[in-house]
């Protein structure tokens, strides 16, 4: 019983479920480093059951996922976004991710949501992936739930 338990009360991040990843997706990878946290990819790579893929990857893919931190341009971080967006099919799910507050590399909190703005893109409210990392989900304008 206590086992079961265990299983209903994980979250969805733990799980990387949340993400609107599903088996069989080809998610590409941006703005890796070193400082990514494995554990998000891993599990990715898990519920996917596909390797991510680079941003020289040349085919569509089913999502996106964008590493993000404090210092970077944030002209660069919108032209990033309309690059990821473009090879996304299906208007599949496309993440920024971001060190949480207080954090090395923490952006401030409205970096993503003005980048996101001027590449034609609504901001989600962010997610907790991880103990250091948010996620911010990326809809294009006029795009549904």
């Amino acid at each position: 019983m206590l086992l079961l338990l265990g299983l209903v009360n994980q979250t969805a991040s733990q799980n990387a479920e949340e993400f609107g990843f599903e088996r069989g997706d080809i998610v590409q990878e941006w703005l890796w480093d070193d400082d990514v946290d494995d554990s998000i990819r891993e599990k990715i790579e898990e519920l996917t059951g596909e390797e991510l893929v680079d941003e020289d990857y040349d085919s569509a893919v089913d999502g996106v996922i964008l590493w993000w931190r404090d210092g970077d341009d944030e002209d660069a971080l919108s032209d990033t976004i309309v690059d990821a967006y473009a090879v996304l099919g299906d208007d599949g799910p496309l993440w920024v991710l971001t060190p949480k507050p207080g954090r090395p590399g923490a952006p401030s909190s409205s970096t993503v949501q003005s980048a996101a703005k001027t590449a034609g893109m609504n901001a989600a409210t962010p997610l907790t992936v991880s103990g250091d990392w948010n996620g911010i989900r990326l809809r294009a304008f006029g795009k549904g739930r």
